[in-house]
């Protein structure tokens, strides 16, 4: 019999943000200990860190270059021939998402039998003068319909005042703790645990949207952070201390310098999302004991982005620096299924379209030509000496639009926009601080990789480069012309 796969995905959650990793405050003992039962991958990046092209490498394996996603962008279909959970159900696994999807169709299954759906507050099904009637919200959307059949048919996702997209203020969980979204997508995976076909194995993706805003963690959690003292956020040498018209007071600017009280209540508050959805996968393990699929299931768990909480006065995603981009990975099994050595930490550079070759690798299932992830499962194993130099990441972000290499040890950006260059070496600075890109000790390691972005830059549709040097000025797309002409 083939282990069962389960894929946690949660939405926002720093790579930072594990006590495993010795954070100063943040306790993770649940996912410790599947890091303690596997491997955890230090060095795991977004390479498009925003929600929609990240879950798209994920979902095909493909680069952002090959998904045509190199930017945030709704309503673009998502028809791609090979998809994760499309290979695992023609291998003979039973497949599920609960949570999380993020595609378009909103309802479109990527190759699941079926989809059990939270996307959190979309804007564009739920903005009144885009969409005709709430009820097309709620036809895709599972949870608010099963909140309302509890809490009383009022109930809102916004009852809290608090925006979706929000970094900066935060307040507790009204409700019961039950009704929270992150119970939620737990409630619904114990059940397919019950209403699986058990004549196969399955595929389980458990999608969380948080610790994405809106920061509204149980009361419990919250009382577990607010009254400690939390680490200040790192500023670098380069980053914008002016914020003469006070952006940092707007709510979802994403920027700015936020009043201290407040950001401490965000951090307080993000910190308890993460320790409510890892108190909630703990409660999601114990069910997979008393299901008795517990021993034979190889659990991946992973973020499709980060979130900065304040690193250098910025907020949110879509941006290199390493709180957007670096991302939590960690491959478990718990029963030893895979014979490999255990509570190990690697630091080859991975991302996020290494997930579906490993996971198909994991259950022996042929990897599509598509793809262009590779499977993580012989570092685990320690066959191979080699691997990849670095990735290139990049997101369409207005006049910050950008590129970036690394390879887990130094970090070269450049914003398309304006040619602004930044290097960081990460091993001396992890936090960013010091941008080397004018240093005369990293004349080299600069050229390395501008000719490394340059390579992987030739032949694209922008003209970012002729071959020879870096072109700026360009204006990025969040979708390249090739997904939007299928």
């Amino acid at each position: 019999m083939k282990p069962n796969v389960l894929l946690i995905m949660v939405d926002q959650m720093r790579a930072d943000c594990l006590s495993i990793l010795d954070h100063p405050v943040v306790d993770t003992p649940n996912l410790d200990q599947l890091a303690r039962n596997g491997v955890l991958f230090n060095n795991a990046y977004a390479a498009t860190p925003s929600c929609v092209p990240a879950r798209a490498s994920v979902l095909t394996g493909m680069s952002q270059t090959k998904t045509g996603r190199v930017g945030y962008e709704d309503k673009v279909p998502w028809n791609y021939e090979h998809t994760m959970p499309g290979e695992f159900a023609k291998a003979g696994y039973h497949t599920q998402s609960i949570g999380k999807m993020h595609t378009y169709p909103t309802r479109n299954l990527c190759g699941y039998h079926n989809v059990v759906l939270h996307d959190g507050y979309m804007h564009y099904n739920r903005f009144k003068h885009t969409t005709k009637t709430i009820e097309s919200f709620e036809q895709t959307d599972d949870y608010l319909p099963w909140l309302r059949e509890r809490a009383g048919s009022q109930v809102d996702l916004t009852d809290l005042g608090l925006d979706c997209n929000s970094s900066t203020v935060a307040r507790p969980w009204e409700l019961s703790e039950a009704l929270h979204p992150t119970n939620w997508v737990t409630t619904q995976s114990i059940d397919f645990l019950r209403r699986r076909d058990p004549s196969k194995p399955f595929f389980l993706k458990m999608s969380f949207v948080r610790p994405h805003p809106p920061f509204d963690p149980p009361q419990a959690f919250y009382d577990m952070y607010r009254d400690l003292e939390l680490p200040d956020p790192p500023v670098g040498d380069w980053a914008s201390t002016a914020d003469d018209d006070r952006s940092g007071f707007n709510p979802v600017t994403g920027k700015g310098i936020v009043p201290k009280r407040r950001l401490k209540q965000a951090q307080a508050a993000y910190y308890a999302l993460i320790t409510h959805i890892d108190h909630q996968i703990g409660r999601f393990l114990m069910a997979m004991e008393e299901y008795g699929v517990y021993d034979n299931t190889v659990i991946l768990f992973v973020s499709d982005h980060g979130e900065l909480l304040g690193d250098h006065h910025l907020f949110r995603k879509s941006l290199p620096y390493e709180g957007s981009a670096k991302v939590p990975l960690i491959m478990s099994d718990p029963g030893n299924y895979l014979k490999l050595d255990t509570n190990i930490q690697l630091n080859q550079v991975a991302e996020l379209r290494d997930i579906m070759p490993t996971l198909l690798d994991v259950a022996n299932i042929n990897i599509p030509p598509t793809v262009d992830g590779e499977s993580l499962l012989p570092l685990w194993k320690q066959q191979t000496d080699t691997w990849r130099d670095y990735i290139h990441g990049e997101h369409e972000f207005g006049e910050k639009s950008y590129h970036y290499i690394t390879d887990g040890k130094e970090k070269y950006i450049w914003f398309s926009r304006t040619g602004e260059e930044q290097f960081f070496d990460l091993e001396k600075d992890p936090q960013e601080l010091v941008n080397l890109a004018s240093s005369s000790d990293y004349v080299d390691h600069v050229e390395l990789r501008r000719n490394q972005l340059i390579h992987e830059l030739t032949g694209r549709e922008e003209g970012y480069t002729d071959g020879e040097r870096l072109i700026s000025g360009k204006v990025a797309k969040p979708t390249l012309n090739k997904l939007k002409e299928k």
